[in-house]
């Protein structure tokens, strides 16, 4: 239930990761290089398309599985080998249901989505998009830097939720909501 779906999921922005895999058992941290060439590429921008995609992709619109929107993304998802967007994080399933239950429209939705700015996520789909990733360096984390990594990531859901709590309250009234679409 990622954001693109099933892929092997990068970003360009190391704190994102990070702050992710320090609450697993022995994490490390990999820089990679991706070689897009040769490669069919959807670089999503941050508008009401790339997060209906998100929401799909999460499992929000299963109620509508056969919607013309869902076969769309249902043969965007097999037509390219990289899917690329800005990152969503996991406050978005109180934005999305309060999405879904028209009491937001899409600026809110688009917006509080996005407020963080955590990067760009890149995920490839496809075996032919996999075989382009070079692992170029590990990192293991130490005690200390598990601790300080969780407490980052703490500090950044609270920001997230915060700024998608106020986004949402003053947009609440602004465009079309789902129930509108």
């Amino acid at each position: 239930a990622c954001d693109f779906g099933s892929g092997f999921y990068m970003g360009d922005d190391p704190r994102q990761p990070k702050t992710l895999i320090c609450e697993t058992p022995a994490p490390v941290f990999y820089t990679l290089e991706f070689d897009l060439d040769g490669l069919k590429v959807l670089d999503f921008t941050t508008d009401a398309d790339w997060a209906l995609f998100v929401a799909f992709n999460r499992g929000r619109m299963s109620r509508y599985e056969d919607s013309p929107l869902c076969h769309r993304y249902r043969r965007i998802r097999s037509e390219y080998d990289v899917i690329s967007g800005r990152i969503a994080d996991d406050r978005m399933f109180a934005v999305m249901t309060t999405f879904f239950q028209g009491l937001i429209g899409i600026p809110a939705l688009v917006e509080s989505l996005s407020a963080l700015n955590i990067g760009r996520q890149y995920c490839a789909v496809t075996e032919k998009a996999c075989s382009k990733i070079k692992i170029l360096s590990e990192n293991r984390f130490s005690a200390s830097e598990i601790e300080k990594l969780r407490s980052e990531s703490w500090q950044r859901r609270k920001a997230g939720s915060d700024a998608a709590a106020e986004v949402c309250r003053r947009l609440r009234r602004e465009g079309e909501s789902f129930t509108e679409l």
